[in-house]
């Protein structure tokens, strides 16, 4: 057993507190989710002020963040940061009462570390000191530092939303229930450019490895535009951080492997009518 404060030798430890976020006041904006799409909504929740003191920062200078990694379970948690504190006056309370900065130190662990708590916390935000985290009932220990990123299991083909760098850390790091969902099915999905809100509107319609192998054409960095003549476009004119920035993969239908080609093809079409998707100011079919 590593120990976090063995990890994370922090060299000033009476100077810091640990929070531990499980959602953001509402069961379904979790903190994962959060941190994960670093949302405004991860800094707000750790830079909260409430009038139960025990929750807030106290007189710390420095909080490391941690975010409840639920596809593991409710014991584990993903680490989000360390930040510097300062605190807003005149205090506030049941708001944003802290500024928080980002230090340098541990950003590679980021949303790789994975700690596992002794027994799960039944509270939504669990706020410890630092120097005694080791002692009585939580004892957090290293359990899992992930080469890259940690995306998580898959968790349901209505619940994808990829951004382009997370497509390309799945593809990368061939995430096994990733890879084992996406290779079952065949079917439509979307790609969106959320910087102008155009749409294109593909299908996985006649390949053995489904919807996996037409994304694993988007994924590879090499590429990014898995042949489409008008993500080449936008390659060409607005450079490839363009497409990692702002493109987003997600899945309208999904079909057996075995459903016949021209059945997801048909398909295809109706969600490109629906869409306006050929319309060249709403979206980016050119058939």
């Amino acid at each position: 057993m590593i120990k976090l404060t063995d990890f994370l030798a922090f060299p000033e430890p009476a100077e810091a507190k640990i929070k531990f976020n499980m959602n953001a006041g509402d069961i379904t904006k979790p903190a994962w989710d959060l941190l994960l799409n670093d949302s405004n909504d991860w800094l707000t929740m750790n830079r909260w002020k409430t009038k139960q003191a025990n929750n807030n920062l106290g007189k710390a200078g420095y909080l490391l963040t941690f975010a409840q990694y639920y596809p593991y379970g409710p014991e584990y948690f993903i680490f989000g940061g360390l930040y510097k504190i300062q605190r807003i006056q005149p205090e506030v309370f049941e708001t944003a009462g802290y500024n928080l900065t980002l230090k340098p130190q541990y950003q590679d662990y980021i949303k790789r570390l994975i700690i596992k708590l002794k027994q799960p916390i039944g509270r939504n935000i669990y706020c410890r000191r630092y120097e005694n985290i080791q002692e009585g009932m939580l004892d957090p220990e290293v359990y899992e530092l992930a080469p890259d990123t940690k995306i998580g299991n898959f968790t349901g083909y209505q619940n994808v939303s990829l951004q382009q760098k997370d497509l390309q850390t799945i593809w990368k790091n061939n995430e096994p229930s990733w890879k084992q969902a996406l290779s079952y099915v065949k079917g439509v999905y979307v790609v969106t450019d959320i910087s102008n809100c155009r749409l294109y509107i593909g299908s996985a319609s006649g390949n053995s490895d489904g919807i996996w192998q037409r994304w694993s054409a988007y994924a590879n960095p090499k590429h990014l535009t898995g042949g489409n003549k008008e993500f080449e476009r936008v390659l060409k004119e607005d450079g490839i951080t363009h497409i990692t920035d702002n493109f987003r993969y997600s899945i309208i239908e999904i079909f057996d492997t075995k459903t016949k080609e021209e059945t997801v093809l048909s398909r295809e079409n109706y969600w490109k009518m629906v869409f306006n998707t050929q319309n060249s100011l709403l979206g980016m079919n050119r058939n």
